[in-house]
């Protein structure tokens, strides 16, 4: 099987993968970052009244004519009305009621003339000011009409989103599920944290590095565990889990090595094989394919390499099932500060830290390092045939 550029690899992925449609009905209290599965029409109008938009007084605009400083209109106060309450008195001629913002505006009012163009009357109230008709005056349904469409199907619910929902008076909505999926480590030497290291033996980092990742994304996870360099151990665990996840991703095991079991995973599980090594470092050797119509991602054990792939591979993929706008790929162009003095035979992606259209790289590139990605907020893309990149030249850069 040939490798293949990493743009094909997200294309065949993203062909191959089921799009979520299953829905559940949520608090909108519990929808924020999730996608949005029914139309949502305005049950109001938005304001629900008239109101007014600042602290001062709702009159008639015709009694401020000429109004000014020097020759103020004196206006009597019949009432006082603020947010939470109602008017029940109507302005007439010569009147003013005292008005706080959000309030309801009194019938026969027409404007809100703020309090700093007044004297603060109490019972009295002196004008400094003319006002026009409708003037500081916020109609019903300002925001929106009700029977208005406000929300698409598809649309991700932010803070924004949320805010309007919950002020349209709507306590539950329908939102597509979250994306379930299972993840495993592979490794007779991996061991978990809080567990005595045997001869030979390592603290596994990219189980809990990828469930980390996943959770902060806000995926699901089905199940999550250590393999051992056994094949049918591997096998057994795909088999128990597969019918209740969406995708499945697995670290390790995907080269060419003696206990590199995923290739034997794949011909027990008469698994599709989409592709196997993409041309790019790090993570190259990644294996692909399907089980049971579920995309079964193999990632490098490399940590670094499972990072990268983790973002420039599976991520796209994650965007495509669910519909997040928030998990595809940006990209800016910056600034290379301390250049790479590298030949890169494929596309390389290199841990960095960008700010303010500058980006410069941080710590070790070993795709064995994972502590240089602390701090990381980028990968910085080094082109395919680069014999180097100098210092102050453009890249790209792929923000994390």
């Amino acid at each position: 099987m040939e490798s293949i550029l990493l743009s094909q690899a997200v294309d065949i992925l993203r062909q191959n993968c089921l799009k979520i449609n299953e829905t559940e009905t949520i608090s909108v209290d519990e929808a924020a970052g999730r996608v949005l599965a029914q139309e949502i029409y305005a049950p109001i109008d938005q304001p629900p009244f008239p109101r007014s938009p600042l602290d001062g007084y709702a009159l008639r605009s015709a009694d401020t004519e000429g109004a000014s400083r020097e020759t103020p209109v004196s206006l009597k106060v019949i009432d006082e009305v603020f947010a939470g309450g109602f008017c029940l008195s109507r302005v007439t001629e010569g009147c003013a009621v005292r008005i706080m913002t959000g309030s309801p505006v009194p019938e026969g009012a027409d404007c809100i003339i703020m309090q700093e163009d007044t004297d603060y009357g109490m019972e009295t109230v002196n004008i400094y000011k003319s006002l026009r008709h409708l003037q500081n005056y916020c109609f019903a349904g300002e925001d929106y009409k009700k029977g208005t469409l406000v929300m698409k199907p598809g649309m991700q619910l932010k803070a924004a989103e949320i805010g309007v929902l919950a002020g349209m008076g709507i306590e539950r909505i329908t939102v597509y599920r979250k994306l379930r999926v299972l993840v495993m480590s592979t490794g007779s030497e991996l061991v978990n944290p809080g567990q005595p290291l045997g001869p030979g033996q390592i603290y596994d980092s990219n189980l809990h590095m990828l469930l980390a990742q996943l959770r902060m994304w806000d995926i699901e996870i089905a199940a999550g565990t250590l393999i051992d360099d056994e094949p049918e151990q591997a096998c057994a665990f795909i088999r128990e889990n597969a019918d209740r996840v969406d995708i499945i991703l697995s670290t390790g095991g995907v080269s060419v090595g003696k206990k590199d079991i995923m290739h034997d995973v794949f011909d027990i599980l008469e698994a599709e094989k989409l592709f196997w090594k993409i041309r790019l470092k790090p993570g190259m050797p990644t294996l692909c394919g399907q089980y049971n119509g579920k995309l079964f991602i193999a990632l490098s054990g490399n940590p670094y390499g499972a990072v990268a792939n983790l973002h420039l591979l599976v991520r796209p993929v994650l965007a495509a099932m669910t519909g997040r706008a928030d998990l595809e790929l940006r990209t800016v162009t910056a600034v290379y500060e301390n250049g790479y003095p590298k030949r890169s035979p494929v596309i390389r992606y290199v841990r960095g830290v960008y700010e303010n259209g500058r980006v410069k790289s941080s710590g070790s590139n070993d795709s064995g390092v994972l502590s240089s990605v602390i701090g990381c907020n980028c990968m910085i893309a080094i082109p395919a045939g680069t014999e180097k990149i100098d210092p102050g030249e453009t890249v790209e850069v792929v923000l994390l």
